[in-house]
């Protein structure tokens, strides 16, 4: 075979510079085209740990039931993330104003973790509090995730002077640890329709916590606005049962879910 041969030959082979850059163009649709639809399933995959985590203290609150003559604590001034002093080892008294609400039911769990939530936010500018002692502040609300039901309805109450338990909401998807559950930070509007929830957490209407209102439906989210993602919320109702709650104004959502009263 000739040089000339060769050289022929050898440039059949190549591909030409058009020819590349189609391929990479069909590249880049299909990824266009997959990512989102991976980002879903992750996400999916995310939202059934938090649903899972939520069952199984669901599990612990009955069982701290069982032990306490069917009366739920009162979780006195329990208003932050922590589980234990800043050594890492030894637990927090629960009731202090400095400890996460989970506390009271420590020692029906195996670990933490499961009040963790992998869709929450991981990043220092996320908390509520700011936590200077401790070397990685952003890593407290990896099992912190879940804000309690804080009315005054829910504090040391007897469960069976609540109208329905499968109706009584114990703990939820939230930004806060202890939410006050009032329409500043709950999700109903006290019931007066076309009025707002979450209003510490809406820049419209001034909230001083609006930076963080993505942190509380933060499931399946679908738009990127301040006060809107489209997305849902976990919830975790007295009788042990799990179920989403649409992103809401506070209309779909009564009072009574959070007070135990009768509709």
């Amino acid at each position: 075979m000739n040089y000339r041969e060769k050289r022929i030959r050898h440039k059949a082979r190549a591909f030409t510079l058009i020819e590349l850059l189609v391929v990479i163009a069909i590249i880049a649709v299909l990824l266009a085209i997959l990512l989102p639809a991976m980002r879903k399933i992750k996400e999916t995959g995310r939202e059934a740990v938090c649903k899972s985590n939520l069952r199984n203290i669901g599990i612990a609150v009955s069982m701290y039931l069982d032990d306490y003559n069917r009366t739920l604590p009162d979780t006195k001034s329990a208003n932050e993330f922590l589980w234990y002093e800043s050594d890492g080892v030894t637990y927090r008294q629960p009731g202090s104003s400095d400890s996460y609400w989970g506390l009271y039911y420590k020692d029906y769990l195996k670990e933490t973790k499961i009040f963790g939530c992998p869709s929450l936010q991981r990043v220092p500018e996320g908390l509520i509090y700011s936590y200077g002692d401790f070397p990685d502040p952003a890593k407290l609300i990896q099992h912190a995730a879940f804000g309690l039901n804080f009315r005054p309805e829910a504090r040391g109450r007897n469960t069976n002077d609540i109208y329905r338990l499968d109706e009584f909401i114990i703990c939820k998807d939230h930004a806060e640890p202890r939410p006050g559950c009032t329409t500043r930070d709950g999700f109903h509007n006290d019931d007066i329709l076309g009025a707002m929830n979450l209003t510490q957490y809406r820049k419209s209407i001034g909230g001083s916590r609006w930076i963080n209102y993505r942190q509380i439906f933060r499931h399946n989210i679908r738009r990127h606005e301040d006060e809107r993602t489209g997305g849902r919320a976990n919830v975790l109702w007295l009788d042990g049962h799990v179920s989403s709650i649409e992103e809401t104004t506070g209309d779909d959502v009564p009072l009574r879910w959070y007070t135990g009263g009768k509709p």
